[in-house]
Order: structure tokens, then sequence, then C-alpha cells
């Protein structure tokens, strides 16, 4: 009986080893087949745009075919979804945004938990914000704004991309800290036109849509919402340099993949966009893009996470946003 046993254990043994082994020789090939990297945006957003700039350089790389697989919906949380249940074996990435992964959560219920239904593999890029005024605005400076608010009352609205937004968020974390009132009017998109005519008087949106209208003098460029000077608008001071410490409200792309995805596989995705990044030719078209280059590393990008879903969460909860308000 004992030989049996030990026969079992010794052949149950082989089993695992040969398994194991099996699974690291697959991991070494990765990938020997198509990969898919899901975009919970729209073709032609910012998102889409910078996953299929990577999927080409990736694709070339890899020599397999990378496809940019767009899930739009809900903030980019269906296409995260798509990804969080996917098998982890490499062929299933996420091109994800900050938005589904640290905001939403205190908006609604999602299907998924950011920090446990996914794998960081790197934080790829960052846009910060710009928070803009109508030129005939009488301010030149945050410090101005916030008097300018607080001496007219009601006055003031801002617009920004869309309700639960990075935009958003900080939109009003800036009036918390501040101590004003701003009437919030969310558009689907930039929608710069009604800054510029005076629809409303304050506007927060991406680098990418507000450079070109700062820089040529349509509306007044006041300050970025990253926690340093942007590399592609470096005349603008950042919130912290005007009175606000700690300020920071930026948009980024992550790559992830499921929860479960195979340490070797995380470290060659993220080396191939670090390869990227350095790129000369990939530093122009991400810069003309209004973004920054970040490439972090996945105990970073988890780090993150955790940290802005209560930061988010609570601004969500003294501004009592909802959900289309």
């Amino acid at each position: 009986m004992i030989r049996i046993l030990r026969a079992a254990a010794a052949a149950a043994a082989l089993l695992v080893g040969a398994f194991g082994a099996s699974q690291a020789s697959a991991q070494a090939a990765w990938p020997d087949k198509p990969v898919k990297l899901v975009v919970g945006f729209a073709a032609g957003s910012a998102t889409d745009v910078t996953a299929r700039l990577f999927a080409q350089k990736f694709q070339e790389a890899w020599g397999q075919p990378v496809v940019v697989e767009n899930v739009a919906g809900n903030s980019g949380a269906i296409g995260t979804d798509r990804v969080a249940k996917a098998t982890p074996d490499g062929y299933t990435l996420l091109w994800g945004a900050n938005a589904a992964l640290t905001v939403l959560p205190s908006l609604q219920t999602l299907p998924f938990d950011p920090l446990k239904d996914l794998t960081p593999i790197t934080t790829v890029l960052e846009m910060p914000s710009i928070l803009m005024v109508n030129n005939d605005l009488p301010v030149k400076s945050l410090a101005e704004l916030v008097a300018y608010a607080k001496a007219n009352p009601g006055k003031l609205s801002y617009g920004t991309p869309g309700v639960g937004t990075p935009q958003h968020v900080a939109g009003e974390l800036f009036c918390f800290l501040a101590g004003i009132k701003m009437e919030h009017i969310p558009y689907k998109g930039a929608n710069l036109s009604d800054l510029m005519s005076g629809v409303v008087q304050v506007g927060i949106q991406n680098a990418g849509a507000s450079l070109p209208v700062v820089r040529d003098g349509r509306v007044r460029g006041l300050a970025v919402t990253s926690l340093k000077r942007s590399a592609n608008a470096p005349e603008l001071p950042t919130f912290v340099e005007s009175g606000f410490p700690g300020f920071e409200a930026t948009s980024w792309f992550a790559l992830m993949g499921p929860a479960g995805l195979p340490q070797p596989i995380v470290d060659k995705v993220r080396a191939e966009a670090l390869k990227v990044l350095a790129d000369p030719e990939m530093k122009k078209k991400v810069a003309a893009l209004g973004l920054d280059i970040v490439g972090g590393t996945p105990e970073q990008t988890r780090a993150a996470i955790a940290r802005d879903i209560p930061k988010w969460a609570k601004v969500i909860k003294d501004a009592n946003i909802k959900p289309g308000n």
C-alpha cells in the first residue's frame, strides 16, 4: 500500500512538474498568436489614438498582430471589465484610463475591483488638464480667480468633458480647497467654443484640447493640474505653485492585464513599452497630443490607484456628485 501511495505521489509530482514546465515554456514563447489591446473608448478618442501608436510598435517588436479592440461605454468601465474577466495569458491586455479605475468606483457599483481583478503593468502616459478662463474675465492667476469668485458669488460656471471625468473632480476639488462655488456645466467632449464665447467663464479640459486655444490667445490658461509643470506647457504654473499644496488631478493611461497575469509577461510588455517611450519619434508624437511620458513600475501604478480611489471618493461625497448631475 505504501509503495502504491509513493508511486502515486511521484506520478503527481511529475505531472505538476510537467505542467509547470509547459506553463514556463508558453510564457517564454509569448506571444505566439495575435494580442488584443482593449480600449474602453470610441475610435478617435485620445485613449484610442495613443493605444494605436503603441500597438503598432508592439506588433513590429513581437512579430504578431496587436489588434486594438474598442469596447466603448460607461467611461471605460465596460472595456475594463472585459479585460478583468479575460484569461490571464497575456493575449488580452487593457489600455486603461484612470477614470474607470479611480473615479467610477465612487459613482456606481462596478462589476470589477480595480485593485483585485487587474494586474498593473505600467502607467505609460499622463495628460494634465488646464484650467482656463474666458478672455473677458478680469483674472490672470488662480489667486485672482478665487478672489473674483468670492466677490461675485453665483456668477461663475465651469465646463468639463462630463460628470465624473478627471476634469470634473479636479474642478470640485479646487472649489472645495479655495472655498468658492462655481456651477458645473458638463459637456460631451471639450466644447471649448462655449468658453471662448463666454457661455461658461471657466473651463477645465485636457491639455491636448486646451493647448492650441491657450497658445493662440483665444482663452487664458491659468494652471495645469499635474504635480509638476508639464513638459508640453512649461509656461503654465501648477496648482501647487499657485497656492494649492499637493493638488494633482491628471488623466493617465496604463497598460494592464487580468489578475494573475504571469510576471514574465508583465516584464516583457513593460520592457517593450519603455523602449517605445524612449523612441524620439514617439516622443514627438505624444508631445503633440499634449501627453507627458511616465513609464512607471507596476507597483507605482497600483499605488496610484489605491491612493486615488479614496481621494476622489471624498471629493465626490463632499460635492454630492451623482451620475448625471
